[in-house]
Formats: structure tokens, C-alpha cells, sequence
């Protein structure tokens, strides 16, 4: 299996694979990372202590990368097992946790309300946290087509397609179903498509994922979730019957089930993908310019379409769409979503009120234009990411290209 997803770095990709891991690797890859996983609850320690310190003094010291480096080398000269590893791993391991806490103190800082702020650095317990091992370029190596990894590890990898470029760094990590994977980071390279002449409106939803002005670009809710619900249901009752009580060993039963269970999320979470990128693939190749709703999702999570909402996946597609262009040297516009439900893409007229979700066809006072609640906002898109040849003012916007026909 192969993804290309948007890596941390602006001008770079991860391009993930499959690893087949031998018995002997496996056991290296996790020794690995019992090493790493002591390392950052060190971490986690020496900051929760330093913070309690300077609540109780008042003085300000600090728990940055420097003196977490530092205590990493005084450690690895005290400790024999810990020098067995990599240093690489484990020092971009503390880089990976400054980020996480220096994240977590800017939305602090910026007053950013608990559900929207990134959370604290937390304590990683053996039996829960996934190994996730970063490597940078001086820990890492492929040769005859198999990734060396510090400390003599070595990978067999499943090159489904070719690496674009030579990586600069590369992630090993394993799934919620056990499966191994390895991510590289490589710099992106744009392949352009033919000119089309056209231009796209995308408006998100429930009833479909997707309503564009062009029918033929409509993306409807495939609904992989509720497809396959009989059976996560099924499984979501063998573990609560097999639930280990507090403070208990999980028993091997509840190990399968939980395994059976994330097999069948993983499972429809490929599906989504596969949907989402298929069509942005289709409406990247038809369309020159592209003109998105910048919908959050987030706040269905709260409603009672949450599930619903889940299933369709939003903003996954949405971000497979934005990356398919960039990779293609499309024009991706993000819309502002305010009240694009409430404006005529015909004349540019406000309703006063807001139209209930119920109401599915959108009738303008002003003008009398009647269409399709979703197809009128996706026309909006259009007006005002500047795409349209005939705007709300009745102005041809300069440069502007030729609409997809409904």
C-alpha cells in the first residue's frame, strides 16, 4: 500500500509504504522503542517538575531541546541499555516533543479555548502508546532496496511505486492492527495537466459529500461506515463483555476482539480514501481552477448528524482535493463558508434568516431564481473566489476562465 499525504514541511511529501518485518526486526523495532518511549516519559517528568517548580517559586526556568538533550547524554552514559540504541531516534524524539509542548503553550498564549487548543505532552504507557520511530537522514540508509535503520536493523520494504526523490528523513511506525509501515519524506515535484478552460465550484455536505456546479462532479455519501456497522457492532460487544476490570491484564480474547475491531476501521477508513482521492483525482484532471468551501467539520462532531457526518469523511476529501492540486498546479481557492447558504448565486440578494436544513431548495425574494439549496451554494463559491464569468455584479472578472456547464 501506497499514500502520498502532505508532509510537516511546506514543499515536501510522505510517501508511505508497507514493511514485511522479520521476527528478529520486529523484536529490534520494539527494543527500540522501549528505549524511546523511557526517553520521552523522562521528558514528560522533567517538565511536569520543572512547571510545578516555577509554580511554587515563581521563577522562570525553562525545559526546552537543549537541556532535554543534555539530560539525554548524562543518561546514556549512566545507562548501558539506553546506549544499546540509536541516538538519532531518540534525539528527534525530543524534538518531536519540545514541538509538541511548544504547540501546546502558543494556544495557550493565544487564548485558545480547551477544545481547540493542541493538549500537553502525555505519559506514554507501555500497553497503549504505538511505536513511532523518526529518523533523520544520518540514521538511515536503502540499499538493494531494503531501509537500514541505526543500530543495524534491516527492513524489507514493499515498493509498490518508486520513491520520486531521495528522502530526507523516514518515519517507522506500526498501526492499530499491527501491521508495519514506513513514511519517507521526500520534496514534492509537480506534475501539470492540460489546460481545460473550465472552473469548479465545491460546496461540502451531508445528504452528499460533495454538490459542485457541474452534476457530473457531485460526489454522493458512499456510506462505507453504516455498510459495515453490523459488524463493528458485533465486535464493540465482545469487548465489553470480555473488559478487563481496573487494574487487570486485558485476557487474549479481549486482545482479538479490539485487534478484529481496528481491522474493520482500518478497513473503511481505506475506503473513504480511495473515494475521496478518486474523485479528486477526476475533478483535478477536468478543472483548471477549483473553488473550495473552507469547511471545518468539527463542529458536526457536536450535532446530531455526527455519525453521519463522520461517515462521510469531509475533511479528509477536502484535504485530498487541496493536495491533488497542488501536486498537479491547479488553483485551489478556499471560500469562506459565512452564509453561503443565505446569498443568490443569481443576483448576489441575502435572505434575512437563515434557511433550516429541511428547506432543500433556495428561493430568492429579490429575483425569484429557484435551484437546489447546495447547487446555489456551490454557484456562491464560485462569485466569490472571482471564478465566475458573469458575477453577482453582472462583471465579467478579469481572467476569468469558463464555467463546467451544470
Amino acid at each position: 500500500m501506497t499514500t502520498l499525504r502532505e508532509a510537516d514541511d511546506a514543499g515536501h511529501a510522505r510517501y508511505t509504504y508497507r514493511l514485511r518485518v522479520s521476527s528478529t526486526a520486529r523484536g529490534a523495532l520494539l527494543a527500540e522503542w522501549d528505549r524511546c518511549r523511557w526517553v520521552w516519559n523522562e521528558c514528560f517528568a522533567k517538565s511536569k517538575s520543572i512547571h510545578l517548580h516555577n509554580k511554587a517559586t515563581g521563577e522562570k526556568r525553562t525545559c526546552g531541546p537543549a537541556q532535554l538533550d543534555k539530560m539525554l547524554t548524562q543518561a546514556r552514559e549512566r545507562v548501558p541499555w539506553l546506549r544499546e540504541g540509536s541516538s538519532v531516534v531518540q534525539q528527534q524524539l525530543i524534538r518531536d516533543f519540545g514541538k509538541s509542548r511548544a504547540k501546546a503553550h502558543k494556544d495557550i498564549r493565544e487564548g485558545l479555548s480547551q477544545r481547540r487548543r493542541a493538549g500537553m505532552p502525555k505519559w506514554k504507557k507501555k500497553r497503549e502508546a504505538l511505536p513511532t520511530l523518526n529518523y533523520t537522514r544520518r540514521g538511515f540508509r536503502l540499499k538493494d532496496g531494503r531501509l537500514h535503520l541505526a543500530g543495524g536493523i534491516v527492513l524489507t520494504v514493499v515498493w509498490s511505486r518508486d520513491l520520486p526523490a531521495e528522502p530526507s528523513s523516514v518515519r517507522v511506525y506500526q498501526d492499530s492492527v499491527g501491521h508495519w509501515h514506513c513514511s519517507f519524506v521526500v520534496p514534492t515535484q509537480m506534475q501539470p495537466l492540460p489546460k481545460t478552460g473550465r472552473v469548479l465550484g465545491v460546496d461540502w455536505g451531508v445528504k452528499q459529500t460533495a454538490t459542485s456546479t457541474s452534476a457530473a462532479h457531485d460526489l454522493p455519501h458512499a456510506e462505507h461506515g453504516r455498510k459495515a456497522q453490523a459488524k463493528l457492532s458485533r465486535y464493540d460487544r465482545m469487548m465489553a463483555r470480555r473488559r478487563p476490570k481496573k487494574g487487570q491484564a486485558a485476557s487474549k480474547g479481549y486482545r482479538e476482539a479490539k485487534k478484529w475491531r481496528a481491522k474493520a476501521y482500518a478497513k473503511i477508513a481505506r475506503k473513504r480514501q480511495d473515494t475521496g482521492r478518486k474523485w479528486a483525482k477526476k475533478v483535478v484532471t477536468d478543472h483548471d481552477a477549483i473553488a473550495v468551501e473552507d469547511f471545518k467539520p468539527k463542529f458536526l462532531a457536536r450535532s446530531s448528524m455526527a455519525r453521519k457526518a463522520a461517515d462521510a469523511a469531509i475533511g479528509a476529501t477536502k484535504k485530498a482535493l487541496i493536495e491533488m492540486g497542488r501536486k498537479h498546479g491547479r488553483d485551489i481557492r478556499l471560500v469562506h463558508p459565512a452564509h453561503t447558504t443565505m446569498d443568490c448565486a443569481t443576483c448576489g440578494a441575502r435572505t434575512k434568516h437563515a434557511l433550516p436544513l429541511s428547506e432543500r431548495t433556495y428561493t430568492c425574494t429579490a429575483c425569484g431564481a429557484v435551484s437546489p439549496r447546495d447547487k446555489n451554494s456551490a454557484h456562491v463559491m464560485l462569485h466569490r473566489a472571482g471564478l465566475n464569468p458573469a458575477g453577482a455584479e453582472g462583471v465579467r472578472p478579469p481572467g476569468a476562465l469558463l464555467p463546467q456547464a451544470a
